[in-house]
């Protein structure tokens, strides 16, 4: 029996600190101003922005942390190191954007039930949120500038996003009350923004659930890897015992199980798994069991393809 253990590499999850660290000064500063211009022109759209703006500079303080965990190294009792951080994170940030969205629709339907007790100075209301929106708008870039995509960054995207949003909202909302005298604007358009946030803290929730529970990578099929490994060399007579999936973004990794015909070559056989599994499927990290006979490990059915562990 041969057993190979390919090194990971490294994962990029660290290299946007300084950006997610910009991005959570400048939304600091932009939630003083949101507060202080709710609280001069009498808007419960800036206040309640400036709330939001509270929520997503943790979001982003959370973030910069796991981007900080994910550059330590591998341990004795974490041996994978701490990418998963990322994953956590975004798991996280979607939560916390999804409580947040149930606090949005329940203070617009607060707003459209006391009309009569709203007076707002639309002015300083589109000043501050046009400010917001530029601010919104630099830090959303920062962010989205970067190679790799991981689940943390994601998430951290997912909270300036839907400040993006508020503010276009906010500036609506403003126009409409300076110009028509809608003050019903402000509440409606809040529900419209959330239901927007809402579908993206879903798709990041989907994400980063699926990470966490190991299942197998977006866009790869166990039975096509198994055909392909078994294929990939002569002497292989069958693959069974695989499992594929991933620690964080961009991480995929296998285990798997190689019967070999008689006399066949271990060495051989051994180079074409990782081969195929790299140059194909981009899986880096792969263990391997070799059996020359009969599969050892009888009481998991290895004979059995559906008793292979495969996560939907």
């Amino acid at each position: 029996m041969v057993h190979d253990h390919v090194q990971v590499h490294e994962h990029p999850a660290g290299g946007n600190r300084r950006k997610l660290a910009l991005a959570f000064l400048l939304t600091c500063a932009m939630l003083v101003v949101e507060a202080g211009g709710g609280w001069w022109s009498g808007s419960l759209a800036l206040l309640a922005d400036a709330a939001h703006m509270l929520v997503d500079a943790g979001a982003l303080a959370l973030a910069w942390t796991a981007a900080a965990f994910a550059l330590k190294p591998a341990d004795a009792r974490r041996s994978f190191g701490y990418a998963r951080m990322e994953v956590l994170a975004g798991f996280v940030n979607a939560l916390v954007q999804v409580l947040l969205v149930i606090g949005i629709v329940y203070e617009a339907i607060r707003r459209l039930l006391a009309l009569d007790t709203i007076h707002i100075q639309s002015g300083v209301m589109l000043i501050v949120a046009l400010v917001g929106l530029v601010v919104n708008a630099v830090i959303l870039r920062s962010l989205h500038d970067h190679e790799h995509e991981d689940l943390n960054t994601a998430g951290a995207r997912l909270h300036v996003f839907g400040d993006l949003l508020g503010s276009i909202a906010t500036i609506l909302a403003a126009l409409l009350v300076r110009y028509l005298g809608w003050e019903w604007a402000d509440p409606v358009l809040s529900l419209l923004v959330s239901l927007l946030i809402l579908r993206g803290a879903f798709v990041l929730l989907k994400r980063s659930s699926h990470i966490l529970l190991e299942g197998v990578p977006e866009g790869l099929a166990p039975e096509q890897i198994r055909t392909a490994l078994a294929a990939a060399d002569p002497a292989i007579a069958e693959v069974h015992h695989l499992h594929i999936w991933q620690i964080a973004s961009g991480s995929r990794m296998a285990t798997l199980h190689a019967r070999l015909h008689e006399n066949g070559d271990a060495q051989q056989a051994l180079k074409a798994i990782q081969h195929t599994l790299r140059e194909r499927f981009a899986i880096s990290h792969v263990t391997v069991q070799i059996e020359s006979t009969e599969c050892l490990d009888t009481e998991s059915g290895c004979d059995d393809p559906e008793h292979d562990h495969r996560h939907a």
